[in-house]
């Protein structure tokens, strides 16, 4: 008989594939896992394979509480958080509670990098590459600006030139990461994983990013790279990250070289393409989890193609969906 195993995801809302994996991973290990998500809507298409359980906004203050009474009522096993406001309540989760398993970087290292300014500083400190970094007064162009705390790629500015510069309105310079814009480039996502229990990397599989919408891949390949798979063992062990990571790297096509350009110290939305390639993270996670030997994933299938379609969730008025 399968051992009941239920895991909170805080944000899951469109992850139904990673669920699934989850739900697939549990079943090979004997476990009957169920997922639970924590929204601010209860339409949202994890409801597809989970529950959803609406609720405060992470940046409320009741939000810590709430989701401490929610461990405790439906006796979570594992949280994994799916946006960046999640994850510093999940960790503060772990810290209270022995018994639940969270695959995180210490807060302190996930703090830093939600800050792409001070991000930078700290990639820099450990000698890992990336883009020239300008100030305002020392700016060269091309120039790309970055808000130090957005994410999904949202109020990303270029400028080629002064006039543009102007035209772009920045006000407050310093709310930016200002850096060389490479034109001609390529993007890699590394999906890793790092044992909780042992700070062995268990795997780090270099994919490129084909296509997005809003942030998000939608068409992406694993990429066997072995310069890029020996930055990513670097950069995990310069900054002492552990559980699921995502590092972004550009290719720069003029001079070759793989620049680092942030780290989400949380599950990517790509990393099914990883996991069906052969690195099965969802079951590292369980592995890791129980407390048992999580093996390395070493092996895995290079250009392995991902590409994504959309898949309609209805919700109706009498509280079912389909």
């Amino acid at each position: 008989m399968s051992r009941l195993f239920t895991i909170l995801m805080l944000g899951g809302s469109k992850r139904v594939s990673m669920g699934e994996q989850l739900i697939r991973a549990g079943r090979e290990l004997e476990l009957d896992v169920q997922i639970f998500s924590h929204e601010l809507d209860r339409r949202q298409p994890i409801a597809s394979i989970g529950k959803v359980i609406v609720g405060k906004r992470y940046d409320d203050e009741g939000a810590i509480p709430e989701i401490n009474d929610l461990i405790k009522s439906i006796q979570a096993d594992v949280i994994l958080p799916f946006i960046d406001p999640a994850i510093k309540i999940a960790g503060l989760c772990k810290q209270k509670y022995p018994h639940l398993f969270a695959p995180l970087s210490p807060i302190e290292v996930s703090e830093k990098m939600f800050d792409k300014v001070e991000a930078a500083k700290e990639f820099e400190r450990c000698g890992l590459p990336i883009p020239e970094t300008y100030s305002i007064e020392n700016l060269k162009y091309p120039a790309i600006f970055k808000p130090r705390r957005g994410s999904a790629s949202k109020g990303i500015k270029v400028v080629e030139n002064e006039d543009e510069l102007k035209a772009a309105k920045i006000a407050n310079p310093e709310d930016y990461l200002i850096q060389k814009y490479i034109a001609k480039r390529e993007e890699f996502t590394l999906d890793c994983y790092i044992g909780e229990h042992d700070g062995e990397i268990k795997c780090v599989v270099p994919r490129q990013r084909i296509e997005t919408a809003g942030g998000e891949v939608v068409r992406t390949i694993t990429c066997r790279i072995p310069q890029l798979i020996s930055l990513g063992h670097k950069t995990i062990e310069a900054l002492g990250l552990r559980g699921a990571v995502t590092l972004q790297f550009i290719h720069d096509k003029e001079t070759g070289e793989f620049l680092l350009m942030e780290i989400n110290p949380r599950l990517g939305g790509g990393v099914i393409c990883s996991i069906c390639a052969g690195a099965d993270i969802a079951k590292m996670i369980l592995l890791d989890a129980l407390n048992e030997p999580v093996p390395k994933a070493n092996v895995w299938r290079d250009g392995a193609l991902m590409t994504r379609y959309f898949k309609e969730v209805m919700f109706f008025n009498d509280g079912k969906n389909r």
